[in-house]
């Protein structure tokens, strides 16, 4: 893991959309340069919220959320933040190019440069034969692939992953995994993914919150679990 200053910072953290009825509550967690954090737990109990929270599009219930050194919900510094939410978020009418093209320019003005990221994520992803195709023409896994594309032509301080590694076959998963993975360590940024299947969210990560109706135990490293209260 790198040095510095935390890339996502939480403290005193209520999540969830109604304050009588909050979903989890994280007294303090901090994520530094070259980590990778999983969240698991069982479905509809918070996981996306407390991801989409970090990335400033859930208001906190109470709290102080940094990310990048920004406060949340103000954005933090442009293309610094990377987010692969459940449904994608792509132009479903565009082409896988001009898709990953909208991650490249949110990381870079240099046109010359933002052509470059855009053909290398392609690769990395493996969609050459794709990158003229219609989003709304590709198999679940491959629009999976194109968002992952996005956010590495984006070239992100911190990426977000919401079950990014859904509907991929075991090849295509551990290529889209080593990816993402060694772009993080290369570049001293952090990943935070939701991840259903825990067994893989241990072996991708380097802590693992575990979101359940326990107490918030003490922050421990892998391959042990944290339980945030819910």
């Amino acid at each position: 893991m790198g040095s510095g200053n935390p890339i996502v910072s939480l403290e005193d953290v209520v999540i969830g959309y109604e304050t009588e009825s909050p979903l989890v509550s994280i007294p303090n967690l901090e994520i530094s340069p070259g980590e990778i954090v999983a969240i698991a737990g069982p479905s509809g109990i918070g996981k996306s919220t407390l991801l989409g929270t970090i990335a400033g599009l859930i208001r906190p219930i109470s709290g102080s959320i940094k990310v990048c050194g920004a406060e949340i919900p103000s954005k933090p510094l442009r293309g610094a933040l990377g987010y692969i939410p459940q449904k994608l978020g792509l132009v479903r009418h565009a082409s896988v190019r001009h898709n990953v093209m909208l991650g490249a320019r949110a990381g870079t003005n240099d046109r010359k440069e933002r052509k470059e990221r855009v053909t290398n994520a392609i690769q990395q992803m493996g969609l050459e034969e794709k990158s003229r195709e219609p989003i709304r023409r590709l198999s679940g896994g491959q629009q999976r692939r194109v968002a992952t594309a996005r956010t590495l032509a984006q070239r992100p301080r911190l990426i977000l992953a919401d079950e990014f590694l859904s509907e991929l076959d075991e090849e295509t998963l551990a290529m889209v995994l080593e990816s993402v993975t060694s772009y993080v360590k290369e570049n001293n940024s952090a990943l935070i993914v939701v991840e259903h299947d825990i067994s893989r969210a241990k072996s991708m990560a380097n802590r693992l919150l575990v979101i359940d109706d326990g107490r918030v135990n003490p922050f421990i490293t892998k391959p042990k679990a944290v339980v945030l209260n819910s």
